[in-house]
């Protein structure tokens, strides 16, 4: 089978029709907004290919100047679904890209006018495409394997608008849209294609890693307070151990909520789950992104401290203690008032193991309790690994 344009546009319009079912299937399943713009732009893309085999029959103003804008609107698109994707705003600026092409539509016929209509059609395409490739940068974090190859297509997608476009400059260049003659418009067939499918793939790739991320994170996390839990905890803990030293000492608070069950019994089990997100918020508050914060389970909690001098931790606890305190008394007054033990471990050589670690801090939350509640039992330090 011959490689002629209507061929290669036959092959374009099956594999945009492919991309915009199987991300719209994908969007379904998912709902990731930056996957119905793609499935969308690709949907764009298979109406302005198939109509763009009109203009062999004699209909060109639907099968240059409706079918090129339709293909300027499908990568305008992909960049929406770029910007979602990276959590950008995008300038209002750019939609002044469709204004131009209506612009285009006043342009007298003559023998320049398949070079302008090709020089602009490919100008606007690739000040999407590019811009997409720019947005899909690292900001100060890797991107994944997907995003990573979608920038570089869409980079080089842009790339190729950008030297279509100056080949109307080239003297003898034979341009004719309306009978798709000329070296570029060959080209730019094959590339069109080749491009539907590399993009289609690197955006699938792209969101099926985020789609994974997403599991492995809410795997590690706490579903009611979003903290991670005891399986992360003890994942995570090995690492931050490690750096414990003399000279930069760790510790573990071991946090229980006093009289818990009697907000439970007098306001009911939501009630509960609302004081235990509130600690939770207090806890990520009060410490920075090198600790680790944990629920353990029920009303008891884990931060687990490198270089944290015991000044550090008595100020910590102190903090949690008296917000805590007050914002249960305000919320859900009871008759014995709803208060936190800690139990804190301090150590200077990396434990053991973190249940050793754990049972030392469990110890200091009992005398914690067993010393009258809403108190801070600090043990020494320790010298067990």
């Amino acid at each position: 089978m011959p490689l002629d344009p209507p061929t290669m546009l036959t092959i374009s319009i099956a594999l945009a029709a492919a991309a915009a079912l199987y991300l719209a299937v994908e969007w379904r399943s998912i709902r990731e907004p930056s996957l119905l713009f793609w499935s969308a732009g690709f949907a764009t893309i298979t109406v302005g290919s198939t109509l763009a085999l009109l203009r062999s029959n004699g209909f060109l103003l639907i099968g240059i100047w409706f079918a090129n804008g339709l293909l300027v609107t499908a990568h305008f698109l992909f960049l929406l679904g770029v910007a979602r994707f990276t959590q950008t705003r995008l300038s209002r600026a750019w939609y002044l890209i469709f204004v131009t092409w209506l612009v285009l539509l006043l342009l007298p016929d003559g023998p320049l006018w398949s070079k302008v209509m090709l020089a602009a059609n490919s100008l606007l395409v690739a000040a999407s495409t590019l811009k997409a490739s720019l947005l899909l940068r690292p900001h100060g974090k890797s991107l994944s394997v997907g995003a990573v190859q979608l920038r570089y297509v869409l980079l080089g997608h842009g790339i190729f608008y950008v030297a279509k476009a100056l080949t109307v400059v080239i003297p003898g260049t034979l341009i004719d849209l309306a009978a798709f003659r000329g070296v570029i418009i060959q080209i730019s067939l094959v590339e069109g294609a080749m491009a539907i499918m590399l993009i289609a793939l690197s955006m699938t790739g792209t969101e099926r890693y985020r789609r994974e991320e997403q599991i492995a994170r809410l795997a590690a996390r706490d579903p009611l307070t979003a903290l991670y839990n005891r399986r992360a905890l003890d994942m995570r803990a090995p690492g931050l151990l490690r750096g414990v030293s003399a000279a930069h000492p760790g510790a573990l608070l071991l946090i229980d909520i006093d009289n818990f069950k009697s907000v439970n019994d007098q306001y009911g089990h939501s009630a509960g789950d609302r004081l235990l997100v509130a600690l939770s918020e207090m806890i990520r508050a009060e410490t920075t992104d090198e600790a680790l914060a944990a629920r353990l389970g029920g009303d008891e909690f884990v931060i687990l401290l490198s270089n944290a001098p015991s000044d550090h931790i008595v100020r910590l606890g102190d903090a949690l203690r008296d917000q805590f305190q007050r914002s249960a008394a305000q919320t859900f007054p009871t008759a014995e008032p709803v208060t936190l033990s800690i139990g804190a471990t301090l150590f200077n050589q990396p434990p053991a193991s973190l249940a050793a670690l754990i049972e030392q801090g469990d110890a200091a939350l009992y005398e914690s309790k067993r010393g009258g509640r809403n108190r801070l039992r600090l043990t020494g330090l320790t010298t067990s690994g």
